[in-house]
């Protein structure tokens, strides 16, 4: 059974979902990492999704405030295993209704070029790219997108 839980940054599970994801990206995005890794702090992320199959958590992500329309999609992450069975979107599509129920009416999130599989997955979430924002204007690597929900 799936089952998703809204949290904020300090449960255990959210912790050790993304310290998979940070040794996952460290061996994509290799002498890179840490550029974007000081971008990815989860010490105060306040709305964070977690999906269980079962008692195992095995997929994660999160949103924070962008500006005063879009809140930027975090730290999204779901375990090899558990992929190609529509968890990742079970979960991207929560936190795009929390994000609305919170009053944003977009959502905006930064992945790697190398991040094919994610690149595909956002743009058939009906992500569009868009140029590329704060930190990550000028970054090669980095390909950012945009969401405007209804």
């Amino acid at each position: 059974m799936i089952t998703l839980i809204r949290t904020e940054s300090s449960h255990p599970d959210f912790i050790k979902l993304v310290r998979l994801l940070d040794a996952y990206l460290a061996e994509k995005d290799g002498d890179e990492h840490e550029f974007y890794h000081q971008f990815n702090s989860i010490d105060s992320l306040q709305y964070v999704v977690i999906c269980y199959e079962g008692e195992v958590a095995v997929a994660c992500g999160a949103i924070k405030p962008f500006d005063e329309s879009a809140m930027e999609v975090k730290r999204m992450f779901c375990l090899p295993e558990a992929r190609g069975r529509d968890i990742a979107s079970k979960v991207l599509n929560e936190l795009e209704k929390w994000a609305l129920e919170l009053d944003f009416s977009a959502c905006v999130l930064e992945t790697g070029k190398r991040q094919v599989e994610a690149v595909g997955f956002y743009q058939k979430q009906g992500y569009i790219k868009t140029l590329n924002y704060g930190q990550y204007v000028g970054v090669e690597n980095s390909l950012c997108f945009r969401k405007e929900m209804n």
